[in-house]
């Protein structure tokens, strides 16, 4: 994929998907699984953080697991994991019927790419999601 048809992705889902689904969302101030998500929901996004060990984060309630949302309209699924977990990440993704994975900056996964790309995901890798949203739509 060139960058042209990687910013023509991370525009569609920025422009266009609005639930995100933030696994490995961080209750701690200052660490970018906390404060990306924060970002977002202040531009009018509807963060579900997903992290076993919180009940809550930024006001919402958080769930355990990834497949805890089914059934839930669920449009990205947005990862703070390590690139070892972005596979099965991936896997439930599709579970749950999300139609983006969006893997943050550092975050490389060719596995997970190709398992979202056989199941008709939109996949957005290695960059920032904020960053992404700050450059294509905020600035505009």
């Amino acid at each position: 994929m060139d960058m042209d048809d990687e910013e023509t992705t991370e525009k569609y889902i920025l422009e266009n998907f609005k639930v995100i689904a933030v696994v490995g969302c961080s209750r701690n101030v200052g660490k970018p699984s906390h404060d990306v998500p924060e970002y977002l929901q202040q531009h009018g996004y509807r963060i579900i953080p997903v992290n076993p060990f919180a009940d809550e984060i930024l006001g919402e309630k958080a769930y355990k697991s990834l497949l805890d949302l089914s059934g839930s309209k669920i449009d990205v699924v947005d990862v703070f994991r390590p690139a070892g977990e972005a596979l099965q990440i991936a896997r439930d993704a599709v579970a749950i019927g999300a139609k983006a994975l969006w893997l943050q900056e550092g975050i490389i996964s060719e596995d997970a790419q190709k398992f979202a790309a056989a199941h008709g995901l939109r996949f957005v890798m290695n960059r920032c999601m904020m960053k992404e949203h700050y450059r294509l739509i905020d600035k505009v």
